[in-house]
């Protein structure tokens, strides 16, 4: 009989493909939260274009650092993810209230949590253990 743990280990090929799948997401959202919070003038504009004070662009940045602070900590990084998809799902639904372009700006924020989760997934073995099909 195979033990859980034997099925939580990683490749050294298998992590770092997880890290690079996973940091050009990071990279994207770290960009972005920080164009945030430094209220540069294309967050600004984007922002208002969607339909929200300039006053929210800051809080937005704010809180998606923090989202990803908390994926990038190994021993927090499935939460990290969990709240990313969750602030990436209002991007979705704002983008579906102004009726954006469906493949360029409606579905931007599932590739970023495609992206994140299939880092993860290659990274962490204990996910690789949950997607696994139950055999009772």
């Amino acid at each position: 009989m195979q033990s859980v743990l034997d099925d939580t280990r990683t490749s050294k090929a298998t992590l770092w493909t997880g890290r690079v799948i996973g940091g050009v997401a990071v990279l994207f959202l770290a960009v972005d939260s920080l164009v945030k919070v430094l209220k540069l003038a294309p967050a600004v504009e984007a922002t208002t274009q969607l339909g929200y004070a300039d006053s929210v662009v800051v809080p937005l940045g704010i809180l998606q650092l923090a989202c990803l602070i908390v994926y990038l900590i190994p021993r927090t990084s499935i939460l990290g993810a969990i709240l990313l998809t969750g602030y990436l799902g209002g991007a979705i639904a704002t983008h579906v209230r102004v009726d954006s372009p469906l493949f360029t700006h409606v579905l931007f924020p599932v590739y970023v949590a495609v992206l994140l989760w299939g880092g993860l997934f290659l990274i962490d073995g204990r996910l690789r253990v949950l997607a696994q099909p139950r055999t009772s």
